[in-house]
């Protein structure tokens, strides 16, 4: 059977990765992405970053901002589950209300936290976001100056400040396959 022929019959899922801003998520889902295409899965990858400039142009980081940026991520990854579509999300997604939204939502759902000290994440932060929220220039920023609420019973926790990237792509790969969500093709 050709990698096309898998790419049609597969089971849609969405891989949500949570975290505070510099945690990981979007290293992690581009390694992720890249894997999965290997072994000739069809994936897509929805960052939380590229989501706001393109479809959440205008909204802002209200609570009902953020929670309007997540439907619409929501409604994209289900759009791509429908066709067989593997999805990985990379949001901050702050709130558990809008994580059970998604979970609700999206059959296929498994949550990733991708859990790191705020300390590393601010030492990761390249773009100088910490450092404005922290002098007030940024209001309502995640970890600093609004809530983040980790999930309580996430499917995956990786502790990307002890483990490299490669490692816990490969969890990732490991639960998926131990769950029946994922199966490599030979």
């Amino acid at each position: 059977m050709t990698a096309q022929l898998h790419a049609q019959t597969q089971t849609g899922v969405t891989i949500w990765l949570t975290g505070l801003s510099g945690a990981g998520k979007s290293t992690l889902a581009a390694l992720l992405k890249d894997r999965l295409q290997e072994q000739g899965r069809a994936v897509e990858w929805l960052d939380g970053d590229e989501l706001r400039r393109t479809l959440g142009r205008g909204l802002g980081f209200s609570r009902e901002d953020r929670f309007e940026n997540i439907r619409r991520a929501v409604y994209i990854a289900g759009l791509l589950n429908r066709h067989g579509v593997v999805t990985v999300v990379s949001v901050i997604s702050p709130y558990a209300d809008m994580r059970s939204y998604a979970r609700g939502e999206l059959p296929g759902f498994v949550e990733v936290y991708v859990d790191c000290p705020l300390p590393v994440c601010e030492a990761r932060d390249v773009k100088g976001l910490y450092a404005k929220a922290r002098s007030g220039e940024i209001p309502a920023f995640t970890g600093i100056s609004d809530p983040y609420e980790a999930p309580d019973r996430p499917e995956l926790r990786l502790l990307t400040a002890e483990r490299t990237p490669e490692e816990c792509v490969e969890e990732m790969i490991d639960w998926l396959t131990e769950n029946r969500l994922y199966q490599p093709w030979r």
